[in-house]
């Protein structure tokens, strides 16, 4: 049976009360013990005691990822002596953040982690592969692991990369469950095919898809999406997460955005002015973690630009569901009168059968405007003009054609791929403005 926990079937004002006791919680806690949030409140003179209401958030200012970075040890709420696990953010805005993780703390990850791989219709029984690393000071791949094992599931841990061994282990232990970045699918289709593996008779019957949207703002599958649907008939279901939040929002088989844990975080929308935006408005998601010990966040800004639904799922849950990620707030890029984020482009280039690997380069031109260069590795060299075949694959899609420059994919990989990066690079922001 699936595992839905009660607070997600309620009305919304049943929802709201909920949340603002757990949010009075969460305030008298870093009052009490984070040295950050005490300075921030006597700085700007807020009494979290009359914080009642989550409209009553707007009186705290924002925790920034800078202040993350210059004041990292004062975000810590807890004893070294209680600290069980240190795990870093990806450092794909700026300098990795360390966080400390209680032994509570990693029971709230496996909760979040269980509900949410419930939500897929994944329960006891299930087998789920890992193409995800479990180390680097990695949270996501020791929170699949810590869910899965609560759930009650089977788990072989593979990591990322190497088609032959993905394939070798299906093979040999039949998951029905993969937790794959999406791009990665079609690598190992691509695989299958070259060795004649029969991938629609394998087990695997779910694909859980980290890092990368699988679907447009109006919940249809985009490009990559598409593209690995129509190669391979499983389930595809779409998630968001990040490091601070400690939070998953995942889909449910109506495929219609992730839904909202409110008894793991609370969620705001701002736009511009750091207001909350309209209901039907795209905003930066702010978010405020609720039963964290180790380093607790409130009003953290995380950078991301989404939507919230608000009408109740058909699966049954009444819980907000979050929209695909638009983009980065910091990583919009207007170009030639168009805005783009590049989500958009990568979109386009993961479902170019000729293109290997890219990296897509941002600069300023001398007049100050945004220039997108796209490098791209190709798997062969086609007999066409690849750069023309590219730039009308873009117009077609996003109606500008950014500079495209073919590169051997050799160059191209050593790029996506420093020492010090746990993540691919596939952004590389050169205009100098803050991330």
């Amino acid at each position: 049976m699936t595992i839905v926990p009660d607070i997600e079937r309620q009305p919304a004002d049943v929802i709201k009360r909920f949340q603002e006791a757990k949010l009075r919680e969460a305030l008298r806690y870093v009052a009490a013990h984070s040295a950050f949030y005490r300075r921030l409140f006597r700085e700007h003179g807020v009494d979290p005691e009359r914080v009642h209401r989550i409209e009553d958030l707007t009186v705290i200012p924002f925790t920034e990822k800078s202040d993350l970075q210059l004041h990292n040890e004062e975000f810590v709420c807890v004893p070294r002596a209680r600290i069980i696990d240190y795990i870093t953010t990806s450092g794909t805005l700026g300098d990795p953040v360390t966080f400390a993780m209680t032994d509570a703390d990693l029971d709230r990850l496996a909760y979040n982690e269980q509900i949410s791989f419930a939500c897929t219709g994944a329960g006891p029984g299930s087998v789920f592969q890992l193409m995800t690393t479990i180390d680097k000071r990695f949270m996501a791949g020791l929170a699949y692991f810590l869910g899965i094992r609560r759930l009650g599931a089977g788990i072989v841990r593979v990591g990322n990369g190497i088609p032959e061994l993905q394939w070798d282990t299906i093979r040999r232990v039949r998951p029905d469950t993969i937790i794959v970045v999406p791009s990665f699918i079609p690598r190992i289709i691509d695989y299958a095919e070259a060795h004649g593996i029969d991938y629609h008779a394998s087990s695997v019957r779910r694909a859980v898809c980290i890092g990368e949207n699988l679907r447009e703002q109006d919940f249809s599958l985009n490009l990559l999406g598409e593209s690995i649907r129509r190669r391979w008939d499983i389930e595809l279901f779409s998630t968001y997460a990040s490091t601070e939040m400690a939070t998953t929002f995942t889909e449910c088989p109506c495929g219609c955005g992730g839904h909202h844990h409110p008894e793991l975080i609370i969620c705001e929308l701002i736009g511009d002015d750091g207001l909350p935006v309209a209901d039907d408005e795209a905003g930066e998601l702010v978010v405020t973690t609720l039963g964290v010990e180790g380093m607790p966040l409130v009003r953290f800004k995380t950078g991301d630009l989404a939507r919230f639904h608000r009408e109740p799922c058909r699966c049954g849950r009444t819980t907000m569901r979050i929209s695909p990620i638009i983009g980065r707030r910091n990583h919009m890029v207007k170009y030639k009168g168009t805005t783009l984020y590049p989500p958009a482009v990568f979109d386009v280039l993961d479902n170019t059968p000729y293109v290997e690997n890219y990296v897509m380069e941002v600069s300023a031109n001398e007049y100050g405007n945004d220039r997108i260069v796209i490098r791209v590795g190709l798997r062969e060299r086609p007999a066409f003009d690849v750069v023309k075949e590219l730039k009308d694959r873009f117009r077609a899609r996003i109606r500008v054609a950014p500079e495209i420059a073919v590169s051997s994919p050799e160059e191209v990989r050593r790029i996506n791929h420093p020492d010090i990066s746990r993540k691919p690079v596939k952004f590389i922001d050169k205009r100098n403005r803050p991330q």
